[in-house]
């Protein structure tokens, strides 16, 4: 990854990898600050689930700028598509949907009110039989007769204290489970945090140890009869032995209430000491890893070289992209074992400048998108508290990564929705910092002014129309077969036309481009394939001189039958001249050019380098050049990446506007990129800018679908149908009116309906499994607010996720 020095104007060939665009990049690698003078611009916050009602707040996020080491320990375990992975955490288990809090209530203090009617009750004596199972297992000598008879001696009075302490005991479970105390208890207690659970437990506390020691509750008793019929009457001679047991069951009843209340974790807070784990695991997983001292080094036996670079991290002169860099040099150099040794030498003597980036660089000038370059995810947003969300992704992060764009992805919404600053903004800055990890290849095209980047995140920026542009763009696409190039190239001039054949019209451009390219040597200028396909006579009988001075006389039979079927009906050459003449404009004075002086940028360079490459269109002045322009760079992009034989390298494009740009072509090798490690980015205002013959051919060949606030129930139509629909469990509830039939209950109903106004009726209710529509058309035009978006995913390895309400600046 050395920088070969290749600035020349106006682009570069396929084979060099083009110098950076203006300004040009220093003569020395920058150098990454320490943390004393700043802290580098490597982490992101850990993710943390937004507080559900009835939680705990979640702990406070780190800022951004914290250590590498401790970005680079983060856990980031596997989940679903689309689920930011850096410090996830799982949610807690879904709860069933519980009573209403009056309902809780009512419940609660019915159920006290019943337990202590029956406790006094028993307390005196209206309950009969009430001794009878404590007799069967005691002397009958203990109890006066009769069933409802009491205790004649010491021990029969000693047996019902302890009898009364276990009904009570019992009561007090019994009371606690019908009337739902722990419930009630979580959340109107637990749920308020500390210190109010701790000082709610407290006073609890207070109050039963009041009632304990008043005898109120049979406590007391029952401890001093059971420790006398074990260790017998003379232990209580002792005043500090009684002491000890009074101690105890002060304890013992203060115990489960410093449990509820959590004192100890309170106390550890206060104490500044992190209590331990309740599941005994460590308190930081990040600490269980060893990320940050490479292992893969170490495995291999370059100890030194892990040394160095566990140097670097941890005294900050290393930043994220840096790690992703020297990580995915090293897989790339154990493939090829010859490798290794350079690479380390060059840790040894450089530490984290090792392996640098063509341009120089070590990150982009600003981010402006939380990223994660280790697994190459940029946040874009997180998943709404919505009821077509699933429990497990609402309040989660929604990340997009290669592996998904990978299948290419398809953004609608009109102006002003977002696309841009939130979705297509945040993918190029994620690609850019891939392609300086060495990883990735992006191409973004937007008109002049879109807010893509600074011209520093870029390696090549081209302005078309614009004279101070320091590239230019080959409508070639780099490649020397004249067959290659005519179908390049009649794919974006007349792709749209659907009235003309593009396999016809790249036979015409392949009559013209092979004899040019045979006399000259490379192929016609914009001017001059306009005067060809015009079938002007001085420029055909110039190239015809040529063909025949050089002995072509295969390229003369290709010229003779272009000559032949020129004006012939259904002939496409007039329909390429004018769209050829779009580009043949003074504002493209000097671009496009050819020839060997020319050097343009072509696209065939995205393919072997980890390029950044941004091409502004001038659609304020040439709206339809530069749609011409935007389906001629897709359809090179589709053709090129298709045909390469290195996949290493993932390469995407990114059309901020796709408008017209999508063909028939274009749309089957959208749908090949996936196989090659490539995707295509398309953002459009509307379905309709497709063809309508080929929205359900697009919606097919993309894998991700993202459909921003304010989209029309026709385009919304769309997307449900290529969302599907999924079972559903439904409740249907009919009231039937009641007709009494005894005389007695006609009276009451007729009292009832004279009362409330409405007849008697029941209430059938009907549950069963339905098939609906993930979103419907309405909901995708009325129901998605603004700053949303409902995206599908799904990965090259074919996993999905479902359609999801997303939050994009969450």
């Amino acid at each position: 990854m050395d920088d070969d020095g290749t600035r020349g104007v106006r682009g570069s060939s396929a084979d060099r990898v083009p110098g950076p665009a203006l300004p040009p990049p220093p003569t020395t690698p920058p150098r990454v600050p320490a943390p004393a003078a700043g802290p580098p611009p490597a982490a992101t916050p850990v993710e943390q689930r937004p507080a559900r009602p009835g939680s705990a707040s979640p702990a406070e996020q780190p800022v951004p700028g914290a250590p590498v080491d401790a970005w680079l320990r983060t856990p980031r375990p596997p989940q679903e598509p689309g689920v930011w992975r850096y410090g996830y955490t799982p949610p807690p288990p879904e709860e069933p949907e519980g009573v209403s809090n009056r309902s809780l209530l009512v419940g609660a203090l019915i159920s006290l009110l019943s337990a202590l009617l029956l406790w006094s009750l028993w307390r005196n004596g209206y309950l009969p039989y009430r001794l009878v199972p404590l007799k069967l297992f005691t002397p009958g000598e203990w109890w006066n007769p009769g069933t409802s008879g009491g205790p004649r001696t010491i021990e029969g009075s000693d047996a019902l204290t302890v009898y009364e302490a276990i009904l009570f005991g019992l009561l007090a479970y019994g009371c606690g489970r019908i009337g739902n105390f722990s419930e009630l208890f979580r959340r109107h207690v637990a749920d308020r945090g500390q210190p109010f659970l701790a000082l709610a437990a407290a006073a609890a506390a207070g109050l039963t140890q009041l009632l304990v020691w008043k005898e109120a509750l049979p406590v007391v008793r029952p401890v001093l009869v059971l420790v006398a019929s074990v260790a017998g009457g003379e232990i209580y001679q002792s005043q500090t032995v009684v002491n000890v047991i009074y101690a105890v069951i002060a304890a013992a009843v203060l115990y489960p209430f410093a449990r509820l209340g959590r004192w100890r974790e309170l106390i550890a807070a206060r104490r500044g000491t992190a209590a331990p784990a309740p599941d005994g695991t460590a308190a930081a997983p990040a600490a269980a890893t060893s990320a940050d001292q490479w292992p893969e080094l170490r495995t291999a036996g370059w100890t030194d070289a892990a040394d160095t670079l566990t140097a670097e991290v941890r005294t900050g002169r290393m930043n994220d992209v840096d790690v992703a860099r020297l990580r995915h040099a090293w897989a790339l150099a154990t493939r090829r074992p010859d490798r290794l040794a350079p690479l380390a030498e060059a840790v040894l003597r450089t530490g984290g400048a090792a392996a640098l980036h063509p341009s120089g660089h070590r990150d982009l000038p600003r981010r402006g998108a939380r990223h994660d370059v280790l697994t190459g995810q940029v946040r874009i947003g997180r998943c709404a508290d919505d009821p077509h969300n699933p429990y497990v992704r609402r309040g989660t992060g929604l990340a997009l990564e290669p592996a998904l764009l990978g299948t290419s992805l398809l953004a609608v919404g009109p102006p002003g929705a977002g696309k841009t600053a939130r979705l297509i903004r945040p993918v190029v800055e994620a690609l850019a910092l891939r392609a300086l990890a060495g990883q990735a290849a992006v191409l973004a095209v937007g008109g002049a002014g879109a807010p893509l980047g600074p011209d520093d995140a870029f390696d090549v920026v081209v302005r078309l129309g614009h004279p101070g542009s320091a590239h230019d763009i080959d409508l070639y696409g780099g490649t020397t077969d004249p067959d290659e190039a005519a179908a390049v190239l009649a794919e974006g001039l007349v792709g749209d036309v659907g009235s003309l054949d593009s396999r016809r019209a790249a036979t015409v451009l392949a009559q013209l481009l092979g004899p040019y390219r045979a006399a000259h040597g490379h192929f016609p200028s914009v001017p001059e394939l306009r005067e060809l396909l015009d079938g002007t006579p001085a420029a055909l009988a110039g190239l015809r001189t040529s063909l025949e001075a050089a002995g072509h006389h295969a390229m003369l039979r290709e010229l003779d039958a272009r000559s032949r079927q020129a004006g012939g009906p259904g002939d496409p050459a007039p329909a390429l001249a004018d769209r050829v003449a779009l580009l043949d404009r003074p504002a493209f004075t000097g671009f496009f050019a050819t020839g060997p002086d020319a050097r343009p940028f072509s696209l065939r360079a995205l393919g072997q380098h980890p390029l950044r490459v941004r091409v502004d269109l001038p659609e304020r002045g040439h709206a339809e050049a530069s749609r011409l322009l935007t389906r001629l760079l897709l359809a090179q992009f589709t053709a090129i990446t298709a045909a390469r034989t290195d996949t290493t390298l993932f390469a995407c494009l990114v059309l901020d506007d796709a408008t017209h740009a999508v063909t028939a072509e274009t749309v089957r090798g959208i749908r090949r990129l996936r196989s090659v490690n490539a995707g295509a980015v398309l953002a459009l205002r509307t379905v309709d800018d497709v063809p309508e013959t080929l929205h359900t051919p697009l919606l097919g060949a993309v894998g991700c679908t993202a459909a921003f606030s304010g989209i029309t129930t026709w385009d919304g139509k769309r997307f449900a149908e290529a969302w599907g629909k999924e079972w559903v469990e439904t409740r249907e509830v009919a009231q039937h009116t009641v007709f009494a039939d005894q005389p007695f209950t006609r009276a009451l109903h007729a009292l009832r309906k004279l009362v409330t106004g409405k007849a008697v009726t029941t209430d059938a209710v009907t549950v069963r499994q339905v098939e609906r529509e993930r979103w419907s058309a309405s909901e995708l035009a009325y129901a998605v607010p603004a700053g949303h978006a409902v995206i599908r995913l799904a990965t090259v390895e074919g996993e999905h996720a479902p359609p999801l309400l997303v939050h994009l600046e969450g």
